[in-house]
């Protein structure tokens, strides 16, 4: 029986790659000179820190960080960005984390969407995944193409599409 996993993953590699371009473009940044500006990715607890001095700048650091997600292939729907943080002096410090995987209830929405569908699939819910069988491989693709143009604010990807 035809089926599929529906996952939320993050390519470690393609985001360390994004972050040390941030860093390089906002070393050649006018607005960015004599800044004292860092960018920390910390891959066991998948946070990355960033420290600069205010508000303008972490709003910059934030767009130039999503711009080249974007061009990395990445989705910067899994960025969770927290509150700012006062850090010495004038500094100001700002942990985002990564999101990894499915939620239970972002997986109760992506169930609930499959199954009011009315396609001939079933859903269900794995650990940090949805997992979709059907008889059909064609149910299938119409079940991603369902799933994909959905407004769920995740990255999603479909691994094991047998």
């Amino acid at each position: 029986m035809p089926s599929f996993d529906i996952v939320s993953k993050v390519d470690l590699q393609r985001l360390d790659n994004a972050i040390n371009t941030v860093r390089k473009e906002l070393l050649s940044r006018y607005d960015f000179s004599q800044s004292k500006t860092t960018i920390d990715l910390d891959k066991k607890t998948l946070n990355l820190h960033v420290v600069t001095e205010h508000e303008m700048r972490m709003d910059a650091v934030e767009g130039v960080i999503i711009n080249r997600m974007i061009k990395q292939g990445l989705d910067p729907n899994c960025l969770d960005r927290g509150k700012q943080q006062y850090a010495s002096g004038n500094m100001i410090k700002k942990d985002i984390k990564i999101k990894e995987g499915i939620d239970k209830d972002d997986a109760r929405k992506i169930v609930k969407l499959i199954k009011d569908s009315g396609m001939k699939v079933q859903a269900s819910m794995m650990d940090e995944q949805v997992r979709v069988t059907g008889k059909k491989i064609d149910d299938l693709q119409a079940c991603m193409a369902l799933v994909r143009s959905s407004n769920l604010d995740i990255p999603m990807q479909f691994e094991n599409f047998r």
